[in-house]
Formats: structure tokens, sequence, C-alpha cells
């Protein structure tokens, strides 16, 4: 049996300052050190009599996760004990709120809702690009750094993708939180990155409704309800909740991972861009579906088997979001067409992939507003209409396709900025060439774009010049 520490007591260098959470797999003190540069937490597994052995698999899978990640959306990890004299985990504070502190005053605003969520699907994607599900996503496992970003903690219950599941090989019955847990996950499944976007949708449920789309269940029955009983569409439960919103959260949802978002960059996407969210069925519904209906669901999820499980980094691979700068105030249609066999290339490889069409316009201020076309408002809207007018010859469904109109005087800057805040996967843009200034900067854009991305490039040139 391994004693817990007490305030005051020194273990390692780390000086115990107080107890601040006692869980069923471990307890969790403040820590101080002499040589830190920031705050300090240890984590220490219940390795008592009568506690369960979970408690060592779920320390050492902790540890082994916390190793291989990097970021600001992970705690910093700083020590480990060994595992046979003082097991424990040391790593950084995290002075922020909790995503639960969010729950304890009823309903969030959906503005409000999109926002907590593009943080949290945002440090949900940064994890499945190194490899790691999560598979235990709750408020209470959410913190948010002063500066905004979400923290991800408590990795026991996670999986790497490249290192043994030490908790499949421990656990016959599913492993998580009720009230999150995934439906594949039911049965064992813990290698689907779909899961943790599963979990998204139930937290933001419970953020915009103050309730649980499935109740806190116990028992494997109640659980596999899940399977066949959709939940109460949320614009039930609060008229105000826009279509928009319900879409995003319904489709979370799906039994069916192949149903949900490929991603949860496209999850962070869809919520920051409401006005671009395609609404569909899931987005109007009103009311459950109807006994007849929930009995031919229940037939079939006797014979329920999960989607096929693809590897993290492939499934994200799959479904990138792909950049296309569209210069829309020049028409030069022999790069127009030659950018448009690179998008059908794109695609053609990425099955999930959507495609964001952008264009960047100069700010006018109110003064050379000259003519009602001149106004900001129009500019945009006639941006819009054109980028839609270059999109047809590709023949996208409505839920592939996205078009923004950016206003900027450096286009060069906002394209790389849009692509570092959406997650965007790949550049798609015009070389320059004399006679055609893109975005109005000779020879610059596609240059400084190339230079400054936080993703892959492609430059695309005519194949000749009329």
């Amino acid at each position: 049996m391994v004693a817990l520490p007490n305030p005051g007591d020194e273990l390692d260098g780390f000086r115990i300052e107080e107890r601040l959470y006692v869980g069923g797999m471990a307890v969790i003190y403040r820590v101080s050190s002499s040589a830190a540069e920031f705050p300090l937490v240890m984590k220490i597994p219940r390795l008592g009599f009568g506690e369960p052995g979970t408690s060592v698999i779920g320390y050492e899978t902790e540890e082994m996760v916390l190793r291989s990640l990097s970021g600001p959306h992970v705690p910093r990890l700083v020590a480990r004990g060994d595992i046979e004299r003082h097991p424990y985990l040391v790593m950084e504070y995290i002075s922020g709120r909790h995503l639960s502190d969010w729950l304890d005053h009823g309903p969030v605003g959906a503005e409000e809702v999109a926002r907590l969520g593009v943080a949290l699907a945002t440090a949900v994607h940064a994890l499945h690009r190194q490899d790691v599900i999560h598979l235990d996503l709750t408020p209470g496992n959410v913190l948010f750094r002063p500066t905004g970003e979400a923290v991800l903690v408590d990795f026991g219950l996670a999986r790497h993708g490249h290192y043994p599941d030490l908790m499949a090989e421990e656990f016959v019955r599913p492993a998580g939180t009720a009230a999150y847990i995934s439906p594949e996950q039911l049965f064992g499944v813990r290698c689907d990155p779909r899961s943790d976007v599963f979990a998204i949708g139930v937290i933001l449920y419970e953020l915009a409704t103050g309730q649980l789309p499935y109740g806190s269940p116990r028992g494997a029955k109640a659980l596999r309800r899940r399977l066949y009983r959709d939940p109460t569409p949320p614009r039930a439960i609060v008229p105000a909740i826009p279509q928009w919103l319900q879409e995003i959260i319904l489709r979370c949802l799906e039994v069916d991972a192949r149903a949900r978002y490929s991603s949860a960059a496209q999850v962070a996407f869809d919520l920051s861009h409401p006005d671009q969210v395609n609404i569909g069925e899931r987005g109007r519904r009103l009311r459950r579906d109807g006994r007849w209906k929930v009995f031919r669901r229940w037939w079939r999820a006797a014979g329920y088997e999960p989607a096929p499980c693809p590897e993290v980094s492939s499934q994200l691979s799959s479904a990138p979001i792909v950049l296309v700068a569209v210069a829309v105030e020049y028409t030069d249609e022999l790069l127009a067409q030659a950018m448009r066999d690179a998008v059908r290339r794109t695609l053609a490889s990425e099955r999930d992939s959507r495609v964001v069409l952008a264009t960047v316009i100069s700010p006018v201020s109110f003064s050379g507003e000259r003519t009602e076309e001149d106004t900001a408002a129009n500019r945009r809207i006639s941006g819009r209409v054109q980028l839609r007018h270059w999109a047809q010859p590709l023949r996208l469904p409505s839920d592939r396709v996205f078009c923004h109109v950016l206003e900027s005087s450096d286009p060069a800057d906002a394209l790389v900025e849009y692509a570092r805040l959406n997650h965007v996967d790949q550049i798609i843009i015009g070389a320059s060439y004399p006679g055609l200034p893109l975005f109005g900067m000779p020879g610059a854009t596609s240059d400084r774009v190339v230079s400054a991305a936080p993703c892959s490039v492609l430059v695309v040139r005519p194949t000749e010049k009329g």
C-alpha cells in the first residue's frame, strides 16, 4: 500500500501544499518547487487496499500519453515518480475555469455555446493531430487558460495510436463517463476519433439546453438506448436555440460515426461560421421520432456494428479543410480553370474534404463609399456571389463548399490568419505573373502566403497564356 501524503510533506523535492481533488482513480494536490517556473499539481493514483486495479493502468496510460503530447491544449508534464516506490505525475496547474462552471447557471446562449465549442473542438483537433483520442471528454475535463485556449486533462482512458492500448486489455465493459460515451464505445471500440466528436455533441447539447441528451444512464440496457432512441431536439427544450446550432449538435450525435463530422476541426469551422451551416432536417426538427421509427431502429440495433475504425492521422488527412484563394476582381479563365482542376484532384483523393473559397477585398472608409455598390455590405455580397459563380463548374454539394469574403489591406496576411484560425490543411492559390497582379499585389501575395502559411500551399499556374 502506498500512503498518500499530507500537506507539508515533501516528495522528491516537491512540497505538498493542499489537496485539491479526490477522484475514483487518483488524488490531486497543489505542490510547489523552487525550480518551478509556473504553478504545479501532483496527481497520485489510488493504490491502497480496496482501490481498483485500473488506477495503475490509468496512471500508466496518462503518463505515456502526456509524455507524447505538446502544445497549449494540454498541461505540461514536469516530472513522474517511480511506479514501484512513489508513483505520481507532476504537471502544470491550469488556473482557469472548468467548462462545467458554465453549467451551474442553466442554459448558455448560442453565441457563448459557439465560442466555448470552438475552443473545445480546437483542443480536440490538436489532440487528434498527435494521434491521441481522449475517450472521456466531459465538462469537468476541460479547462480554459486566461488567454482563452481550452486545455484537456485526465488522460487515464485515452488511446494513443502508436502505443499499446492498456485500457482495452483491462476493460471488458465500456470505459468512460456514461452520459458522454459514444455508441461504438459501448462495443469496446476505442480507436475512432469520431468518438470524441460525439462527446463534443453531448457537451454542446448540455450547454445549450441545461440537460443531457441521454440523461445519466446506469447499466448496459440504459446505455444502449442511444443506439435507437433519438434525443429531444434542443429547440424543443429552448426555442431560442437557432437552427444552425441544433444542426451542428445533432450531427455530432449521430449513432453511425460515418454520419458525424469527420473531424473536430470541421465542428470548430461550422461553429465559427454559423451563416455557412447547411441546415437540413436535423436543424429544423422540433420533436423526437415517433414509435414506429424508433421501433425500426431498435430492431436494427440488435445487429449494430460500429463503423470501421480509421487510424487517427489517416482520418484527419482524409477530411482536410482546403482554402482556395480566388481573386474575383480579375477574370483570367485559364488560371481559374487550372485552379478548379487542382481542387478536383484534391477532392478525388480526400473523400471528406471541405473547400473554402475566399477572396480578399480592401477596406473602404465611409467617406470612400461613393455609390450604393461601394458600401462594405454590398461589396461583401458581391464577392460571395462571384465566389459561388466561380465554384459552379466544380458541382460540389452545398455542405462541402463555403464562401468567405475577407476584408484587409494585406491579402497575404488575411489568408494566412484565416488558415491559422480555421485549421486549414492546404491552401490553393494562383501564381502571380505579369499582367495578373493577384489581390493587387504583383508577385507578392502567393510568395508571402507560401512563406508564412501554417499548412501546405499549392501554387497553381495556368497551362498556357492567351
